[in-house]
């Protein structure tokens, strides 16, 4: 919302307008909306969330694309340079190399939600085979719209690029276009936030509810009634946490709102258990793989490389939210 506002502002008053909008007000009002979609019933059973999700992520993300290679092209020269952003010292280099490794961590994060959408499948074809193709798809489009808009962005902007293109005000004109996509960005956020966040909810609830078998509070549903609106089954442990959760990830995104910082920290923690660790061990298990063969050796390998990669990426990411948070 406050980048539809400053386009519109920009638009008006012109590129040099100071145009600033508070954003504590509006992460509020993304927090509330937030709860209320965690309280629909059924709400992760709906599969128009993930198309909704898919179709607001491809329309800004061709619109970044378009943008980027139009204003390459309008220049007419490749701005940017093989070595990247200039630093004044290369302990600075150093700190954007790692910060940059966890952006492209998390380009991929979506093994968080990857059994819970196959425990969705209905066979046949098997799931594991439906998994498979889908997985090579999403990989190739998504590696395909990452590196266009990154490419395109950076020979558009050269080092003055920002973190978001579309929200950090690379793009100005035509400012309808830069709003419908940043509207997308929202709808985007809105249902994707919801597609990492049920997984969550369904556990939790399974959890306490194996855990306290005989607890009212645990099991127990209270219909409420709520003027034009049909009655309401509530949970009051699901009013509890999943108030908690939603509470809890607003407060940390009104402290540290950085972008390309807070996308680094996430993806260094995600990216190694979730991506590398969980998926060579089930593999292990799977195919019985003898230890100290020459395919465990360079799993294994592989697996340790990794994570020393994401611990580079996770100090970087912390240096930078520090940087920024005392700066």
């Amino acid at each position: 919302m406050r980048a539809i506002l400053r386009s519109n502002c920009y638009h008006t008053h012109g590129h040099d307008a100071p145009c600033k909008y508070g954003g504590s007000y509006y992460m509020l009002m993304f927090g509330a909306a937030q709860l209320f979609l965690s309280f629909i019933p059924d709400f992760h059973d709906m599969a128009w969330l993930s198309v909704l999700a898919a179709v607001m992520s491809f329309s800004y993300s061709f619109i970044g694309l378009g943008l980027g290679l139009t204003n390459t092209i309008a220049n007419g020269t490749i701005k940017g340079s093989i070595t990247g952003a200039p630093t004044r010292t290369p302990v600075q280099k150093i700190w954007h190399v790692s910060q940059a490794i966890g952006d492209i961590a998390f380009a991929y994060p979506y093994s968080l939600i990857l059994l819970e959408i196959q425990d969705t499948l209905k066979a046949p074809p098997a799931e594991n085979k439906t998994m498979k193709k889908a997985s090579i798809i999403s990989i190739v489009v998504t590696t395909f719209f990452y590196l266009c808009c990154g490419c395109f962005g950076y020979a558009a902007f050269g080092s003055d690029a920002p973190g978001n293109l579309l929200t950090g005000f690379g793009f100005y004109e035509p400012y309808w276009l830069i709003d419908f996509a940043n509207a997308c960005i929202i709808l985007h956020l809105l249902g994707g936030y919801q597609v990492y966040s049920q997984p969550i909810y369904q556990f939790a609830d399974r959890f306490f509810a194996e855990r306290f078998p005989a607890s009212r509070f645990v099991n127990d549903f209270h219909t409420v009634k709520l003027p034009l609106l049909p009655p309401w089954r509530v949970n009051l442990l699901r009013v509890c946490f999943r108030t908690l959760y939603v509470a809890s990830t607003t407060v940390v995104a009104l402290a540290f709102p950085y972008f390309n910082e807070v996308l680094a920290l996430l993806g260094a923690l995600n990216f190694w258990p979730l991506a590398i660790y969980f998926p060579v061990e089930m593999y292990f298990i799977q195919r019985q793989v003898p230890r100290w063969s020459p395919r465990w050796v360079a799993l294994q390998a592989f697996s340790v490389v990794c994570l020393l990669v994401s611990a580079f990426a996770l100090v970087g990411s912390i240096q930078g939210l520090v940087s920024q948070k005392l700066g």
